[in-house]
């Protein structure tokens, strides 16, 4: 039976982390003395594999691993591997989020392994911002990641978060840097997930904003384009390429979710800005993991609901939800 949620939404698309780990701390996503899961917590790689044949019987069609940096799991291109065996089995589409770093090892058996396309989080073209936003000074291994999963056959999308005092006034420069390229971008808002060190109230740069400066500089059109995601898309006619804006504050786009998420310690988030969980770890290590599991499947799509409230409105308010981005999966 369908995953189908309470307001008749079909869900197809399962954000499955495989770790929390990261070897970058940006400073939206995370403090820089980031505690991470004990390994103990975090499902196996056989827990992983048996979860996502889960959810590919019950219609989901799109699995994206994320982290964390899903690449810096030991072993992960064997889950690769293993689920890149359910393509054109119930499966249509196998992708990865990724910061890029370990492209260079990985992206030809990414590409074996059945994956066609990656995202790919770059912030900045600028070695000096790059090193200070993500605290670390990798933004070369980054370009040469992007570089080698284009030449090994991988379609590259960048995921850019906008943020006011760090890379606002760049955002055109990265735009057409990534249209020459042949690479679509998505600008996504900042997002309320988790303690950091900078105020997020400071780092918010609402993309109605940024939409009306590229509308000032350049000719944008709406695009019909359409990946199921919660991207709203534009062609831009001055550098030939295409655009998306992922709004979470300023424009709700919950009304089409088909999605939904699970952690590295299989904890499965209906929505990524609610409380609301179900434990599918306990159910896979249950007598019967199938009838477990199965059930909890069917508790999430009665729990699921309608709309996240994700708001930034003043200085030092509390972020939406405890956990982080990479705990939840990106």
């Amino acid at each position: 039976m369908t995953l189908v949620d309470q307001f008749q939404r079909r869900i197809s698309y399962l954000r499955l982390s495989v770790t929390d780990r990261c070897d970058l701390r940006c400073a939206y996503c995370m403090p820089e003395r980031q505690t991470f899961l004990p390994r103990s917590e975090v499902l196996s790689l056989e827990e992983l594999h048996r979860l996502a044949l889960g959810f590919i019987a019950r219609g989901v069609t799109k699995l994206r691993l994320t982290g964390g940096e899903p690449l810096v799991r030991r072993d992960m291109i064997e889950l690769v591997r293993a689920l890149g065996r359910k393509l054109g089995d119930g499966l249509d589409e196998l992708t990865l989020t990724t910061n890029g770093t370990r492209l260079t090892e990985f992206a030809v058996d990414l590409f074996a392994a059945g994956v066609r396309r990656v995202n790919v989080s770059l912030d900045t073209l600028d070695r000096a911002t790059f090193a200070r936003l993500a605290r670390r000074d990798s933004l070369p291994q980054v370009l040469e990641g992007i570089a080698a999963a284009r030449a090994a056959g991988l379609k590259v999308k960048l995921n850019t978060v906008a943020l006011k005092d760090t890379n606002a006034a760049e955002i055109p420069a990265l735009i057409e840097w990534a249209h020459g390229q042949g690479l679509e971008l998505t600008l996504i808002e900042v997002m309320p997930l988790g303690e950091v060190e900078e105020d997020r109230f400071d780092q918010h740069l609402p993309l109605s904003a940024v939409r009306a400066a590229l509308e000032a500089r350049w000719t944008l059109t709406p695009s019909e384009h359409r990946t199921g995601g919660p991207a709203r898309y534009f062609d831009i006619a001055e550098t030939g390429g295409r655009i998306g804006l992922i709004t979470p504050l300023t424009n709700n786009f919950c009304e089409g979710c088909n999605r939904v998420r699970v952690t590295a310690t299989g904890q499965l988030y209906p929505c990524l800005g609610g409380g609301e969980r179900v434990d599918l770890r306990a159910a896979l290590r249950s007598a019967d993991p199938a009838a477990a599991l199965a059930e909890a499947l069917d508790v999430a799509m009665k729990i699921k609901p309608l709309r996240h409230h994700f708001r930034i409105d003043a200085r030092g308010e509390a972020p939406a939800l405890p956990r982080h981005m990479s705990m939840t999966g990106g």
